[in-house]
């Protein structure tokens, strides 16, 4: 091990997302760790947002239903789902979403499941109208512990590209 002298200082490496060059278009980014939802969460996201549906807050009334318990609040789903990829993906690389295409549920959530998540880079390409930046699709899929889809979402997000000091 070499040793370092008191001037020496260490090299600092910064967690972020993918620049857009460094997007691979097909490849599928698998993101850990998962996410268990609570009852606490889906009780406090469904307050948060104003949305009272019986589904989400009522044990009494969900036991009546085909699920039989509460279900977990699909906007908690798809924000869980997107929030996942951050780290790997968009974390102080992208600019804004742009948008989100077809959005769909094919399985309920309920508390206790744990949600994975992976993402496909769609497609991908410079934006001609704001140099330094790329517009990527993103298809986002969530997983329950059964590796059962819950969830899935396409998104557009503009992103940064590699700045030129680091080419």
């Amino acid at each position: 091990m070499e040793e370092r002298g008191p001037e020496a200082t260490p090299e600092r490496i910064v967690q972020r997302g993918l620049y857009f060059e460094e997007l691979k278009e097909g490849a599928v980014y698998q993101h850990r760790p998962g996410r268990t939802v609570t009852e606490a969460d889906n009780t406090f996201f469904s307050t948060l947002t104003m949305n009272p549906q019986s589904l989400h807050l009522d044990a009494h009334f969900s036991a009546s239903t085909e699920f039989g318990r509460p279900l977990v609040n699909s906007l908690f789903t798809l924000s869980t789902l997107v929030g996942l990829s951050v780290a790997q993906l968009t974390q102080a690389t992208t600019v804004a979403n742009l948008g989100f295409g077809e959005i769909a549920f094919p399985r309920p959530v309920f508390h206790g499941d744990t949600l994975y998540a992976e993402t496909t880079v769609l497609e991908k390409r410079l934006s001609s109208s704001r140099p330094g930046n790329g517009i990527v699709k993103f298809e986002h899929r969530a997983l329950n512990q059964d590796g059962v889809l819950v969830a899935r979402a396409e998104r557009s997000a503009l992103m940064l590209c590699r700045p030129e000091e680091e080419r």
